[in-house]
């Protein structure tokens, strides 16, 4: 599979194969620096997929599929280009849609690792949004509205938090939240007081939090 970044390991490899966050955060840099934007989104993905496997219709076929879209270049600069000039959900916005087969679970990876690189002009920095942190969402969110009794079914916490193509406007709520839940945890006992948002992510991923 074209374009596969040199520091993954090569296809030849067999066994299992590592990547870290740390690691595609580099690879992603060096791509955005070389411009060569297919390549971060296949770094993106690989990381992304993992080893466990990922829903149907999300893996090499897929992906095969997405890196011969003609508009996918453009598509992936704008979005890079909307983060540096504005936000992360214009970033998102410029991508929602634009590319067959790339849905928010995936490019919003990328938009995570294109972040560390090329902070937003405004507001926070991106994180990962996809069916399994949307459904903590879904969780955190039907537990208050039974407690406040505004949504005592968990409805409208199913509707708001559904599994897939949340809007610009959601994935917003979702970064103001988990920045903000950040911040208050840095001030509790037991939570790293310099831990940065995605650790939050990466707990509510592993319903840890």
């Amino acid at each position: 599979m074209t374009p596969w970044p040199s520091a993954l390991a090569p296809h030849s490899f067999t066994g299992d194969a590592r990547v870290s966050r740390a690691q595609v955060t580099s690879m992603v840099a060096n791509t955005l620096a070389r411009e060569t934007l297919r390549e971060a989104l296949v770094a993106t993905y690989v990381w992304g997929k993992g080893k466990g496997g990922s829903p149907a219709g999300s893996g090499p076929a897929t992906l095969r599929t997405i890196l011969t879209v003609d508009d996918l270049e453009a598509a992936l600069a704008d979005a890079v280009t909307a983060l540096s000039k504005h936000s992360a959900t214009a970033a998102y916005a410029a991508l929602r849609g634009r590319v067959p087969g790339l849905g928010p679970s995936f490019f919003t990876k990328f938009l995570y690792f294109t972040g560390k690189a090329v902070p937003p002009a405004n507001g926070p920095e991106p994180l990962v949004l996809d069916r399994v942190l949307a459904r903590s969402m879904r969780s955190l969110a039907s537990q208050v509205g039974r407690e406040t009794g505004h949504d005592p079914d968990g409805s409208i916490a199913a509707w708001v938090w559904r599994d897939h193509d949340w809007s610009p406007h959601r994935y917003q709520v979702y970064l103001s939240f988990i920045h903000a839940a950040a911040h208050q945890a840095a001030s509790t006992d037991g939570w790293p007081s310099d831990a940065s948002p995605d650790l939050l992510e990466y707990a509510l991923f592993n319903a840890a939090w």
